[in-house]
């Protein structure tokens, strides 16, 4: 089994990864910087059994995508699952962002999708699975938040576009929306109020909990198994019942 993440050394990235390090297998984890975290987050995966492999490359361009599945390639002849976890925040309104910036990171939030889906057919075999990470700002508009929700709205839909010509190839793609986690990123979203936001997320959820790594690692194993073969196109969110009710 081989497997590769985007954003696969921090946060749900490496969360996701682990979920997959059985013994034997090549998880491929790619990130952009902090080398430091980058190996602690092979030698976890290493410690569960599987081979880590880390490939530091930005993906936010179409020659960044297609260096980082060079690099798969010369490891392996197919990739199982693909997953794009990696996420570029800038936490700024949308009439004061510098345009450059803004525009690296719609890239690399909602149009490295495809560049990485291209990149890696030659490695997408029948039954192959593609899970991308969305949010609730995809669809919902968030204070500072349009660099993400709007790239992740823009990747939805190159989503469903691309169930019409990976599904007759057996490659399923869909996506999935964790409730609030606790990670880097979110961290940079909302600053000192994280905390509290976090709690009040918990507080208003009809399950009353917080969303838990295994919440949504376990949905990523779902959608990679032959149970899953029909489902196309989702975007599954996975918070409790949060936004359901006013």
């Amino acid at each position: 089994m081989s497997i590769l993440v985007t954003g696969g050394t921090k946060g749900i990235g490496l969360e996701i990864a682990c979920r997959f390090a059985t013994p034997g297998s090549d998880v491929f984890l790619n990130y952009v910087s902090d080398d430091e975290a980058a190996k602690r987050a092979a030698r976890r995966v290493e410690d569960l059994g599987a081979r880590a492999h880390l490939i530091k490359q930005d993906v936010g361009t179409p020659e960044g995508a297609q260096a980082l599945l060079k690099a798969v390639a010369e490891k392996t002849d197919r990739l199982d699952q693909l997953v794009h976890c990696a996420v570029r925040v800038l936490a700024k309104p949308m009439l004061e962002v510098d345009l450059h910036e803004f525009t690296r990171a719609m890239n690399v939030n909602g149009t490295a999708l495809l560049y990485l889906v291209q990149s890696a057919l030659p490695l997408l075999k029948d039954g192959s699975s593609v899970v991308f990470l969305t949010s609730r700002g995809s669809r919902t508009a968030l204070k500072n938040y349009a660099a993400v929700g709007a790239a992740k709205a823009m990747a939805e839909a190159l989503v469903r576009y691309l169930v019409l010509e990976l599904g007759p190839r057996g490659i399923r793609i869909n996506c999935i929306a964790p409730s609030g986690v606790d990670t880097e990123a979110i961290r940079l979203v909302y600053g000192d109020k994280t905390d509290e936001v976090l709690r009040r997320n918990a507080a208003e959820t009809p399950n009353g909990r917080s969303i838990r790594h295994e919440d949504y690692t376990a949905l990523v194993e779902f959608l990679a198994s032959p149970a899953a073969a029909m489902i196309q196109g989702q975007v599954i969110f996975i918070n409790g019942g949060h936004y359901l009710h006013a």
